[in-house]
C-alpha cells in the first residue's frame, strides 16, 4: 500500500515529514495555516499536487484560527492567508489552483458558520479527489508501457508529492499492478535528492525494483540500453506543452530524444495553466546551501557564487505524451490539450 501524504484529523493537518526520509518516518501535526507555509517553504511537503492540497487544508485552518463573526472580517483573513501561502513556492500552479478554488468555496457560502463548514469540507473533499485522479491517471498511462520494461524517473512524483499513490510513480504502480513485470531507474535528483531520498525510499516500501543512478549517469544508461522509457511529473503545463518540473528534467529529455526513448509527462489537469507564456513563469531560486554541502557536510569552498533554479522549462517537442486523469495529450499539444479540457466539462 502506497504512503498517504498528508490527511484531516481532529481540525488538524497531519503529514509525513519528508525532510527526515529515507532515514525515518515521521508525522507532524499542524493547527496553524503558518505552520503550513513554513512546511511548504522548507520542503516538509513537497510537489505539486500535495501543496495544492496543503494550501487548501492551510485555508481550512485558517477558518478555525479566526474567531470573527463577522462574513468580511473572515474572508479578509483568508485573503491574508492565502496570499502568505502563495508566496511559499511560485512556481508550482497546483498551489494558487487550490488556494483560489477554496476562496471561491468561501465566498460563496452564505453565513460565517457555513463558511467555516463548506471551507473544510471543500478542502477533504479535494484531497480524497487527488487520489482518483491519480489512479485515473495511473491507469491510463500504463497503457504505454510493456511487460519487461524499465523506466526512468527523475525527481519525485509519487505517493510523496501527492496525497496518496503518485502521478509519475502512480503509472508505475499501475503499470505493476496490470501484471506487468517492470523495474525503475531513478534519478538521486541533486541537489535535494528527491530521487534518492524519496522515489527510492517509496518504490522500495511498495516492493518495486528500483536502481538509484547519480544524475550524471543518465546518458550512459540510456545508451547502454538500459532503459525503454521515461516518465516525470510536472509543477506547471501551458497550453503549448511546455513542461515545467524539477531542474534536471530538461537534460533528461534530451538525452531520451537523443536515443530515441520516449518521454512521458504525468500530471492533473489542475497543473495545467492555459494563460501563461513560458516567458510568465517564474522560476524559483532555492538557497545557495543546498548545493555548498550535503547535509552538514560542506563541499564547496566558502563564497562561491551559486545558480540553483528549482525548476526548468522542458520543450513540447521533446514529449512524447503528457497522461492525465482525462485521457493522454500527443503532439500538436496545444490541440490535444484543448480536447482534455473540453472532456472536462
Amino acid at each position: 500500500m502506497s504512503l498517504k501524504t498528508i490527511e484531516w484529523k481532529d481540525n488538524s493537518v497531519i503529514m509525513i515529514d519528508q525532510t527526515k526520509l529515507p532515514n525515518s518516518l515521521e508525522f507532524v501535526t499542524y493547527t496553524d495555516y503558518n505552520q503550513i507555509a513554513d512546511a511548504i517553504k522548507t520542503l516538509v511537503v513537497r510537489g505539486a499536487p500535495a501543496i495544492g492540497v496543503s494550501g487548501a487544508f492551510g485555508l481550512a485552518l485558517a477558518v478555525l484560527q479566526c474567531d470573527t463573526k463577522d462574513k468580511d472580517e473572515l474572508i479578509t483573513y483568508l485573503e491574508n492567508a492565502k496570499k502568505i501561502l502563495f508566496q511559499t513556492r511560485p512556481t508550482a500552479v497546483n498551489l494558487t489552483w487550490g488556494l483560489e478554488k477554496i476562496m471561491r468555496v468561501a465566498k460563496n457560502a452564505g453565513t460565517v458558520d457555513e463558511i467555516r463548514k463548506s471551507v473544510i469540507d471543500a478542502a477533504k473533499l479535494m484531497a480524497n479527489e487527488d487520489i482518483q485522479i491519480n489512479k485515473s491517471m495511473g491507469k491510463n498511462g500504463s497503457e504505454l508501457f510493456n511487460d519487461n520494461d524499465t523506466i526512468m524517473t527523475h525527481c519525485n512524483a509519487g505517493a510523496l508529492a501527492t496525497v496518496a499513490y503518485g502521478t509519475a510513480l502512480g503509472v508505475i504502480r499501475a503499470t505493476k499492478e496490470s501484471g506487468k513485470n517492470i523495474k525503475v531507474i531513478a534519478t538521486e535528483t541533486r541537489p535535494v535528492q528527491q530521487g534518492s531520498r524519496l522515489t527510492a525510499f517509496e518504490l522500495k516500501h511498495d516492493g518495486i525494483d528500483v536502481s538509484l543512478i547519480p544524475d550524471t549517469a543518465v546518458g550512459y544508461t540510456m545508451a547502454n540500453g538500459l532503459v525503454d522509457g521515461v516518465i516525470v511529473g510536472a509543477d506547471r503545463i501551458l497550453q503549448k506543452g511546455h513542461v515545467f518540473n524539477k531542474i534536471g528534467t530538461y537534460q533528461v529529455a534530451t538525452m531520451a530524444k537523443q536515443h530515441n526513448i520516449p518521454f512521458y509527462v504525468a500530471a492533473p489537469l489542475s497543473t495545467f495553466d492555459l494563460k501563461s507564456n513560458p516567458e510568465d513563469v517564474i522560476i524559483e531560486q532555492r538557497k545557495a546551501s543546498e548545493v555548498t554541502g550535503i547535509g552538514d557536510t560542506k563541499t564547496a569552498p566558502d563564497g562561491i557564487d551559486v545558480i540553483n533554479p528549482a525548476f526548468d522549462m522542458t520543450p513540447p517537442e521533446l514529449i512524447s505524451g503528457i497522461i492525465t486523469e482525462n485521457g493522454i495529450a500527443k503532439p500538436p499539444y496545444n490541440e490535444s490539450i484543448k480536447k482534455l479540457f473540453e472532456a472536462k466539462k
